[in-house]
């Protein structure tokens, strides 16, 4: 119990700089600037400053255990931070004492954990800081507990991996980094390999969208947002696919933060009226957004499109011969996405 003593005191110092010290019931030093040694008060209830000394002393209690804090000064600003370390204190220790293993996550993701629940609870659930990201899966309403289990069924072999829903119809994978599953190279790769599971034993549709890379459990809020803007940006530029990285969307970042203007201007210098034409016709731009999705692969987009070989070369030579843009080569096809992407943020 004094070690979760020990870390709300560290960081009321870190975050305040206030002089504090920490002594269990019978005035043993806990934690704190050099309280070792220090006579501690025991006629008091409540706060009492004692303005001989220089100091203010405040009780308060976590569960059956009684402790008294010290803040150095006996002024009235000590005096109103021990009633608010007091009241933190309890409050902190009494909040989501019996959080779940799903429940914990979700509060550190949504940036509602301090730093001492979530050491706390680290150190209940027996999780260690190593790299993870957050992944917000998209499913149909109703359909969370079926796609949950089969999330759970593939975690991690630590146990350190956790689903949950996050609302009707989203949940949330916290997935940690395994050296044990050396056939998945990213964390990218892992989701495909979940959507295809999900789907193979379920027969529910789903969308992954993967937060950036974090090296501790304290920073998942961070990845987790990522992981919202990468939902955010998929939906809003219609990207195809059903797994979508955060990384995949830092150009759409960067030209959102342009003003329309200046995307119009950009689009205007990249496009004349004949391609404007293949861009207004969703059958060339679904044909080359597939390919690209593809890694420019013919093969593998015509079996998807259900498509001849033959057609598909015959759309891919005419969107050539209207935009200038060969996008069979890499240079031309990255330009192209630019131009599609450009002429969806404009609308």
């Amino acid at each position: 119990m004094d070690t979760d003593i020990r870390l709300f005191a560290g960081e009321i110092i870190e975050n305040t700089g206030v002089e504090l010290c920490v002594f269990d019931e019978n005035g043993a030093f806990v934690y704190g600037d050099d309280g070792r040694g220090e006579t501690v008060p025991t006629d008091f209830s409540g706060v009492f400053s004692d303005v001989g000394r220089g100091k203010t002393f405040f009780r308060f209690k976590y569960k059956n255990k009684r402790y008294t804090g010290r803040i150095k000064g006996a002024g009235k600003t000590e005096r109103n931070y021990a009633f608010l370390i007091a009241e933190l204190a309890e409050k902190a220790f009494t909040k989501g004492a019996n959080l779940s293993r799903e429940e914990f996550y979700k509060s550190v993701i949504l940036g509602e954990a301090s730093y001492f629940q979530i050491e706390k609870y680290m150190r209940k659930f027996s999780v260690t800081d190593k790299p993870a990201c957050v992944m917000i899966v998209a499913v149909p309403e109703k359909k969370s507990d079926e796609v949950i289990n089969v999330l759970t069924a593939y975690g991690g072999t630590d146990g350190g991996d956790c689903a949950f829903p996050l609302d009707e119809t989203h949940c949330v994978l916290v997935k940690f980094s395994d050296e044990t599953a050396g056939e998945y190279r990213s964390f990218t790769e892992y989701a495909e390999f979940l959507y295809r599971t999900v789907y193979e034993e379920t027969g529910i549709e789903t969308a992954f969208s993967i937060g950036g890379t974090v090296k501790t459990v304290a920073d998942l809020s961070s990845s987790f947002s990522q992981a919202s803007s990468a939902q955010r940006m998929s939906n809003s530029v219609k990207t195809g696919g059903s797994v979508h990285s955060f990384k995949d969307f830092v150009l759409i970042k960067m030209l959102e933060d342009l003003p329309k203007y200046k995307l119009n201007e950009y689009l205007e210098l990249l496009m004349d009226s004949a391609a404007r034409e293949i861009f207004s016709d969703p059958e060339m731009t679904d044909t080359a957004e597939e390919f690209l999705e593809n890694s420019l692969n013919v093969s593998e987009t015509s079996r998807r499109l259900y498509l001849h070989r033959n057609t598909l070369t015959y759309r891919l030579d005419k969107i050539e011969k209207a935009t200038g843009l060969n996008i069979r080569k890499f240079s031309d096809a990255v330009i192209f996405r630019l131009i599609t992407i450009l002429s969806k943020l404009v609308r």
